[in-house]
């Protein structure tokens, strides 16, 4: 159970202009808290709203004075930071408390300016933040002299401009502060920016247990508007009025019917993943890089039967290494979908189906009488689906289709004489130090001759 701090008794604690002033803030409220406000004049309300606007500041930038001088405070009851007294003594989120101290003490140290505009209300918390964050970007490139006329013009732009608007000012502050190095300034930021984003893009798929993939990352400013573009491609929804009559929306007599979309009416993060579902369906893998030996590809293994029925389920063959998703080591899904979704990936998402027969033989997977083709690449990856070397398990889209039996020694190019092996052991099953033994099961034993 969480211990509220202990709290001095008014008693204890001496006057102060401070106390004061928030004791006389407290009995003013105190006068208005019966008050209606479907009673007051629009013109009364709208006045009200911006001066209490005004108020607000005032007390916020007053709280963020006292906190940026406040380590007594958190030392006296042995809290890690003011942050987290803060947080505890106000019931506040611990993550706003910390980023309220990290403002505190830039405005109180680094950015005079603003904190004046707020003390006397002109400027609001949103905006100083905006505000600081800009500063904060411009302070490793130019000097303090040019820092200090990049404040004082933001701060007076903020009479005109909300958070929003600073910002995107903010980025082009240098063009009129200091317009001789803004140029320079700005092209080494971006250098840094482009550096920073290419060393810090990442990507995190995670397996859930509910068979459904969860990721998160970061990549660049260029890259993002591309994603987005991309994928508002999808989103773009269709209206009536600009169907053509063939592609299938218009009614028997040629004319356009109402065709209204039911995407319009889906949240928007709903929307972008339906389209980056369908982005994923539409993506040649003709033009991917080869991955195993063939253009990138996803192979579903359906037994034909099931193939046949309307409940039936398919397999997805793949490699890709994404962790999670077990529920006492074993798969929510294992990968399956539903036969009458391999039909339709089939037909649109140039997903390669492989039929398998009774006793899971491959009925149909394509052949080519020459080294290795791409249709027994695929194959081999759908028998051995990692190298075969024991105790190896490496994917099978980063291994090497071996001839068991060499070809020089007239050994077929087939699928029954071939082996997938990882780079390391393919040269290790044509080195003469070592014995190679396929066992029963089809893994391959290696020894070094003695």
């Amino acid at each position: 159970m969480t211990q509220s701090l202990p709290q001095p008794s008014s008693s204890a604690v001496p006057e102060h202009p401070v106390l004061t002033a928030l004791d006389a803030i407290e009995t003013a409220l105190v006068s208005v808290v019966q008050v209606n406000p479907a009673f007051m004049r629009t013109e009364t309300k709208a006045l009200a709203l911006r001066r209490l606007a005004r108020a607000e500041a005032q007390v916020v930038e007053l709280r963020m004075r006292i906190m940026a001088d406040a380590d007594d405070v958190a030392a006296d009851v042995a809290a890690r930071d003011v942050a987290g007294w803060y947080s505890q003594a106000t019931r506040t989120e611990t993550a706003a408390a910390k980023a309220d101290a990290g403002l505190a003490a830039d405005l109180d140290r680094r950015w005079t300016a603003v904190a004046a505009a707020m003390r006397t209300g002109d400027v609001s918390l949103a905006q100083a933040r905006t505000m600081a964050r800009s500063l904060q970007g411009l302070a490793p490139w130019v000097d303090a002299e040019v820092l200090e006329k990049a404040e004082a013009h933001l701060v007076a732009l903020a009479a005109d401009h909300g958070p929003r608007q600073l910002a995107a000012l903010g980025r082009k502050i240098l063009e009129v502060v200091a317009p001789e190095v803004a140029e320079e300034v700005e092209a080494r930021r971006l250098a840094a920016l482009e550096t920073d984003a290419e060393e810090g893009a990442t990507l995190r798929l995670r397996r859930k247990a509910d068979g459904r993939i969860a990721f998160t990352g970061e990549i660049d400013e260029v890259s993002g508007t591309r994603f987005a573009v991309y994928l508002e491609a999808f989103t773009n929804p269709r209206k009536a009025s600009t169907l053509d009559p063939t592609d299938g929306a218009s009614g028997d007599d040629g004319t356009l019917t109402s065709h209204p979309d039911p995407v319009q009416r889906l949240p928007r993060p709903r929307r972008l993943g339906q389209a980056f579902c369908t982005f994923l369906e539409t993506v040649d893998p003709q033009r991917l890089p080869v991955h195993g030996g063939n253009a990138t590809q996803i192979v579903v293994t359906i037994d034909y039967d099931a193939l046949c029925k309307e409940l039936g389920t398919a397999e997805v063959l793949t490699t890709a290494a994404i962790p999670g998703g077990l529920v006492d080591g074993v798969s929510a899904t294992s990968n399956q979908l539903t036969a009458a979704q391999t039909r339709r990936l089939a037909c649109n998402a140039q997903i390669l189906p492989v039929v398998l027969g009774g006793k899971s033989q491959i009925l149909d997977y394509g052949y080519n009488r020459r080294l290795f083709s791409p249709a027994q690449q695929r194959a081999l990856l759908l028998r051995d689906r990692t190298c075969r070397a024991e105790g190896c398990d490496v994917p099978g889209t980063w291994a090497e289709a071996h001839h068991w039996l060499p070809w020089g020694r007239f050994g077929k190019t087939d699928i029954d004489n071939a082996v997938l092996l990882c780079s390391h052991h393919h040269h290790r099953a044509h080195d003469d130090r070592y014995l190679a033994v396929r066992l029963p099961n089809g893994d391959v034993r290696f020894n070094r001759r003695r």
